[in-house]
């Protein structure tokens, strides 16, 4: 009996020890193992809502970008701005999982890959779960910072493809498209160096995003776009499918959509080969999404003006998700510069709220429109990274406290599932 006892002891003092060295440490280092890891469910789509597909909970988002997680190569800032996204009770961040060529780059060159940038993405996945946030991961640009799709033309051109210098390329070439394919197979087939979890099979993985903002150069070229979206959702989901697919739209309507057509911020939104409505209804986009920037769209609109293009603009995509696209809308990316008018008020927070109010009462609803991602979040110490939007919400009480208000109204609508994980949160992380 006594040695029964003595070996009780021991296993638990193994597993005390091991539970310590897989949690103790923010850092790179330590023992992980997936057993450990908090509990979550995968998120799916059921109509025009998400769900919980553990015990089919609605899902509703109050989120935050932060491009840099992967690239600032920093353990302790990934950390701190999950903790504080916590904090904040948002739920999902939407970060690069791309950097193609160039300093600190994940693909140096067509599957081609830094292990010690990857292992960056592996802990910025392994911390998001820790923390219970979700994941939007976006696998290349339109633009050309980290590359993009710029990249993947000069890559092809030095391998003596006959490829123009077009962008557009990107969304025709069989070869372009089979890096990019090769691209997507090596970051959904990964396994975690630091849980041994495929990404496949990560459900602290929300959703993949095809590209971040795409535009054609011509919008002749916006069949071609078309189709790219198409073969390349498809392939994703003949490689994974347990996750979310999105496009990472901008959300203006193309120039066959002529009754749409005064929604857009401009006459220049519809010449560039995105329209929403054709660009979210394929199969196998789960749902859609949709950026928002009065500041740079209209910069020389006055802020009564602003406030008017933002609620129609929410509006019509809230509406067209649910009555024409008939699935679920994020608008992924809420930017604003900081202005503060006569009364002390920020312009920021007044549209941000126009938003935030939106989307909380097409949740209520139980409409199409399930959430909001701002742009973008910062902590100290990584100003490179820093845009014209962005902010550490701390140093900017009005708007802190306005997404804390957004998280617990949308919190409130699922009931007391939250308040369980809450408690749960302190429990598994670190203070």
């Amino acid at each position: 009996m006594n040695r029964r006892r003595l070996y009780a002891l021991v296993g638990i003092l193994l597993l005390v020890t091991v539970g310590y060295l897989n949690w103790s440490s923010g850092g790179g280092g330590g023992i992980r193992i997936p057993w450990l890891l908090p509990r979550m469910g995968f998120v799916g789509r059921n109509g025009t809502r998400f769900v919980d597909l553990e015990d089919g909970s609605p899902v509703y988002v109050n989120g935050w970008n932060s491009y840099w997680l992967m690239s600032s190569l920093s353990s302790d800032g990934v950390v701190e701005m999950l903790r504080r996204g916590r904090a904040m009770g948002m739920s999902v961040c939407r970060t690069w999982a791309f950097s193609d060529g160039g300093p600190n780059a994940l693909q140096i060159s067509p599957s081609r890959f830094d292990e010690r940038v990857f292992q960056a993405l592996d802990f910025v996945i392994y911390q998001a779960r820790r923390h219970q946030i979700r994941l939007i991961l976006c696998l290349t640009n339109n633009l050309k910072a980290f590359g993009g799709k710029a990249q993947y033309i000069k890559w092809a051109q030095a391998a003596g493809v006959n490829v123009s210098d077009s962008t557009d390329s990107f969304f025709s070439h069989p070869i372009i498209k089979g890096y990019y394919k090769d691209y997507v197979k090596a970051i959904i087939l990964r396994k975690n160096s630091c849980t041994g979890v495929r990404y496949s099979d990560e459900p602290a993985i929300f959703a993949w995003e095809l590209i971040n903002e795409p535009r054609c150069e011509s919008n002749s070229s916006a069949p071609l776009l078309q189709d790219w979206i198409a073969e390349m959702a498809s392939y994703i989901k003949s490689l994974d499918k347990k996750h979310l697919v999105t496009v990472g739209l901008e959300g203006f309507y193309g120039s066959g959509r002529k009754e749409r057509l005064g929604v857009n911020p401009g006459t220049w939104a519809a010449s560039l080969g995105s329209d929403f409505i054709q660009n979210s209804a394929n199969e196998n986009i789960d749902f859609a999404s949709v950026h928002a920037y009065p500041d740079s769209w209209i910069p020389k609109a006055s802020l009564e003006e602003k406030v008017k293009y933002l609620s129609t603009w929410v509006d019509a995509h809230i509406n067209d998700s649910e009555n024409v696209i008939k699935k679920p809308v994020l608008f992924s990316e809420v930017g604003s510069r900081l202005h503060a008018t006569k009364n002390g008020t920020y312009e920021r927070d007044m549209l941000l709220k126009i938003v935030y109010d939106k989307v909380y009462e097409s949740a209520k609803k139980q409409r199409a429109g399930a959430g909001a991602l701002i742009w973008q979040l910062m902590v100290e110490g990584l100003q490179r990274y820093n845009d014209e939007f962005s902010l550490v919400a701390r140093e900017h009480p009005s708007t802190y406290n306005l997404i804390l208000q957004q998280s617990r109204r949308l919190q409130n609508l699922v009931g007391t599932k939250d308040s369980t994980r809450s408690r749960e949160d302190k429990q598994n992380l670190p203070p």
